[in-house]
């Protein structure tokens, strides 16, 4: 028997895997490799279409918490959001400028009081050019403000933008969201971030 440990995977579509045929999309391909690995792994899908990082920041501690029960088991958060905060609704974007990185400090700071680890992937490119420029300027934003904070950060980003099968596949769906073989690519990128992770949440546990 394997380590117990539950993860709850927070975040907006690309974390609920839409587009996805198989219904997995990165982070069930994730949870796979971990029950893989040995681990004794519950996975939380909590992506949620739409949502941005104050929705999220609303919403995830009560959902995170009624699936962290006591018990003896390791418990984690991955995070990952960013694109609906840029996308422009009646000509504004949903969430200013000023308010995003504000909101991911509030969330890490909830998540730590609470000690739950956290693993943020940071957001991927869409098939809009002045929309991804923004999302680099807020993935290296997010990715200093996990820094500080000690908490472990991936930026898929520029990987994906330049990957044929993910650009591809997001201009034949949506605009936004890949298929089955583009989130097969972010989860191959996302792979070793997550075995640290998951590897050092285990040895929490047995500490």
């Amino acid at each position: 028997m394997g380590v117990a440990v539950r993860v709850c995977f927070v975040g907006d579509s690309f974390v609920a895997g839409v587009g996805d045929g198989s219904h997995r999309g990165w982070a069930g391909r994730l949870i796979a490799r971990g029950i893989e690995r040995g681990y004794e792994l519950t996975g939380y899908n909590l992506g949620v279409r739409g949502d941005t990082s104050t929705m999220i920041r609303q919403r995830f501690e009560a959902e995170c918490a009624a699936r962290f029960s006591p018990g003896e088991h390791a418990v984690g958060i991955v995070f990952s959001f960013g694109v609906n905060d840029v996308i422009r609704w009646s000509s504004k974007p949903r969430v200013a400028v000023g308010e995003r990185i504000a909101n991911l400090s509030a969330i890490l700071d909830q998540a730590r009081v609470r000690r739950w680890p956290v693993l943020m992937i940071g957001p991927p490119p869409i098939a809009d050019d002045a929309l991804n420029e923004q999302l680099r300027e807020l993935d290296a934003q997010m990715q200093d403000r996990c820094e500080l904070a000690d908490v472990p950060y991936l930026s898929v980003h520029e990987q994906l933008a330049g990957n044929e099968v993910w650009r591809s596949e997001v201009a034949a769906d949506d605009g936004a969201h890949p298929r089955a073989a583009g989130y097969d690519v972010l989860a191959g990128l996302a792979e070793g971030a997550w075995d640290n992770w998951l590897r050092e949440l285990a040895a929490r546990l047995e500490r």
